[in-house]
């Protein structure tokens, strides 16, 4: 039995890259785990034991719910006033972002949703946004809501919010699959219906609704 090679070709993608303007219509709210509360719940799965609750401090509470890009100012040993005056002096000069999967998922999920997509795998292979976090322009300030806990039981929670933003989401398309005014409906729509961050549209609010311009 004799084998024959056979020249396999290989199509080349059709790959182009385009950046996304999106900006936001809504107050965007922010709420990253911080690297004690993901301790805490490791701790907890762990069956370990966990020291009792601590003094709120509202400031670092409210630095913690941050995505920083720059250096993030060490407030643990601050008592809340000192932290606050760290932080006046600190925010204006940094820079901020916000996860990229979730605008990615804000334009599949309402794609799909709006009937624009047959499946969300269309669009999840088709394109991609480029980094981790995409800069939020925009200065973020502290905001305080009632929330419930588990059981009927509401504590103070306080985060950061944008009350005006923007951020630009660079994107590598495969042209094969979707078109660049395809995939900028996408997130024109996921602006709209789904949003991102906290109480989002998606999450039955209407904070985190954004637009392409």
């Amino acid at each position: 039995m004799t084998t024959k090679e056979k020249n396999i070709s290989i199509p080349a993608l059709a790959l182009v890259n385009f950046p996304v303007r999106l900006v936001g219509d809504s107050p965007l709210i922010c709420h990253a785990w911080s690297e004690k509360a993901k301790k805490m719940i490791l701790q907890k799965h762990m069956k370990k034991a966990t020291s009792g609750k601590e003094i709120r401090r509202p400031a670092v509470e409210f630095a913690n719910c941050l995505y920083w890009l720059t250096e993030k100012p060490d407030l643990e040993n601050l008592t809340d006033e000192e932290a606050q005056e760290v932080l006046a002096k600190v925010i204006p000069q940094s820079k901020f972002g916000f996860p990229t999967l979730a605008f990615k998922s804000a334009a599949v999920d309402a794609g799909y949703q709006q009937k624009i997509l047959p499946v969300k795998t269309t669009a999840r292979g088709a394109f991609h946004v480029i980094g981790e976090f995409a800069e939020i322009e925009g200065v973020p300030t502290i905001r305080e809501d009632m929330v419930k806990i588990g059981m009927g039981v509401a504590q103070p929670a306080f985060r950061a919010e944008f009350k005006t933003w923007a951020t630009t989401l660079n994107i590598t398309l495969n042209t094969g699959a979707m078109s660049v005014e395809e995939v900028v409906n996408l997130f024109n729509v996921g602006g709209f219906s789904n949003g991102v961050g906290d109480w989002r549209p998606a999450r039955d609010g209407n904070y985190g609704t954004f637009h392409v311009e």
